[in-house]
């Protein structure tokens, strides 16, 4: 169960404009609410229809009194222009804007002209700089209209997430590792808060830990996740201790904003310092919607936390890796699935990706590259234990990354994919990867547009939904992977 993102409570304000028949607009609203209980989606349904600014304030005040933070304002005829733009001038949460289709009455005293009046919204959402969420085709019937509020609750989800996010890191990063570095503009740029601070203040805290009294919980906790002979015992109370730390200064330190993610160094000096390596810890806090990025990613850390809000589930962050060796593509994927070799790839890190995203037999292991630089040639792994490792379980994904790039601009990627079942004969947390097209967009969007290793998965295809989020944020540029037929401006055409 995911503890760190909002939980979203919907509310619904009926427009009407003064010369339109209030009543068609209220019968329309009630009938949006009654269509939205058959999809399961609970709806606030505000009693004040607002014709004028007197009845904005007071329908406001009404959904704000009802708990609500997200908010459905309703054309159920052509609505008046200033009143309802201002709806989202004082409403504190986002706000979507839809339009009633006629059909429900006749074309006389049944036709309320919203399909016109969402023109005249937009533009007076426009000259007053107001954002708001307005779906591809924003006029619907009940139904129609039941379905885009669904869809708008996970965006709404994220959009209030950020808003009360902060980003604590512990670093600097890596040694020679500037692909991690982004300049922290962009997140003030979407209302996000930073707290940076040393991987001393980290050990300094988890040395203040030492012998905690919960440590034995957590503990059986971890055993009880793995399960006997998948886990060193003779290390869980050192990483209980970690856990203990990092949930600590995240409650301590979390200020005015309600939630929070951590971008961490995690080597060199790390696993002999605390004596272990952390990533397993970082798994069972991103299991739980706490985002911890290796190698003081900050940008990927506000990746994971956007697509934790939108799918409501956990969201690791992995390097895109390795390409897939020709013999186990031939074997293993060939005729099988519909991919080329160049669509395939292994997403890998040492071991953030929770349990519960990985095949039976994963264990908790050593992390062998860090084996082989900090500890003697031939010896038994000591500190570099601690790494969550096994094959990502078959599942659709969405890969993708927000980034604040070293000019200053954010910029986005969304591409749609699936992990395969296939077996990766590797180590480490990890997984084969397929995305249509993807050679083509690993040159043309990530190598061109100069993106880290690092992508966000979530286990599920939310495209649609982040392309909104990011959207809304004010990004400009939102790749994704084109098909053939929609070649990308820097592609070769006579390749």
């Amino acid at each position: 169960m995911l503890t760190n993102i909002p939980e979203v409570k919907l509310g619904i304000i009926a427009v009407s404009r003064d010369c339109f028949i209030i009543d068609l607009s209220e019968r329309r609203r009630s009938a949006i609410v009654s269509a939205c209980a058959k999809d399961g989606l609970n709806i606030y349904e505000c009693k004040t229809t607002v014709e004028n600014e007197k009845d904005m304030l007071k329908a406001v005040d009404e959904v704000k009194a009802a708990g609500c933070n997200a908010l459905v304002v309703f054309l159920g005829n052509f609505g008046p222009e200033t009143p309802e733009t201002l709806i989202a001038k004082n409403f504190d949460g986002p706000c979507m804007y839809v339009a009633a289709a006629e059909g429900d009455g006749d074309l006389i005293n049944g036709r309320g002209d919203a399909y016109c009046g969402m023109l005249n919204c937009s533009y007076n959402l426009g000259m007053r700089h107001l954002k708001a969420f307005i779906p591809e085709y924003p006029v619907g019937t009940a139904e129609d209209i039941a379905k885009m509020i669904g869809e708008f609750k996970p965006i709404a989800c994220a959009l209030i997430g950020l808003s009360q996010l902060k980003i604590i890191t512990f670093g600097p990063r890596p040694q020679d590792f500037f692909a991690c570095n982004a300049p922290i503009k962009g997140l003030y740029e979407i209302g996000v808060e930073v707290e940076e601070n040393s991987e001393l203040d980290l050990l300094v805290a988890y040395k203040a830990h030492a012998n905690d009294p919960r440590i034995p919980a957590v503990c059986e906790d971890m055993a009880k996740e793995m399960g006997e002979g998948c886990y060193y015992p003779e290390m869980n109370g050192r990483m209980a201790q970690l856990e203990l730390t990092l949930l600590d200064w995240a409650e301590a330190h979390k200020g005015s904003r309600q939630y929070v993610a951590f971008a961490d160094k995690c080597w060199p000096a790390f696993p002999e310092a605390f004596g272990f390596e952390p990533c397993y810890v970082n798994s069972r806090l991103v299991s739980r919607g706490i985002p911890v990025s290796c190698e003081v990613d900050i940008y990927g850390a506000l990746s994971e936390y956007i697509g934790m809000c939108v799918s409501g589930d956990t969201v690791p962050l992995l390097d895109i890796n390795n390409s897939v060796p020709a013999s186990i593509y031939e074997e293993d994927i060939k005729g099988k699935f519909d991919y080329q070799l160049t669509d395939t790839f292994m997403g890998f890190h040492c071991g953030n990706t929770p349990s519960c995203k990985l095949c039976a037999d994963r264990a908790v292991k050593y992390q062998l590259i860090q084996h082989r630089l900090l500890e003697p040639k031939d010896s038994e792994p000591d500190f570099t234990r601690g790494t969550l490792e096994g094959d990502i379980a078959a599942s659709d994904i969405t890969f993708y990354r927000l980034q604040c790039d070293s000019e200053g601009v954010l910029r986005a990627y969304i591409a749609q994919g699936e992990v395969l079942d296939v077996k990766t004969r590797s180590f480490g947390g990890i997984g084969v990867f397929a995305i249509p097209e993807m050679g083509r967009f690993y040159r043309h969007v990530l190598i061109q547009k100069r993106y880290p290793h690092h992508g966000a998965v979530a286990f599920g295809h939310y495209g649609k939904a982040l392309f909104e989020v990011f959207k809304f944020l004010g990004i400009q540029d939102i790749a994704y992977n084109q098909p053939k037929s929609l070649p990308y401006p820097t592609e070769n055409p006579w390749t």
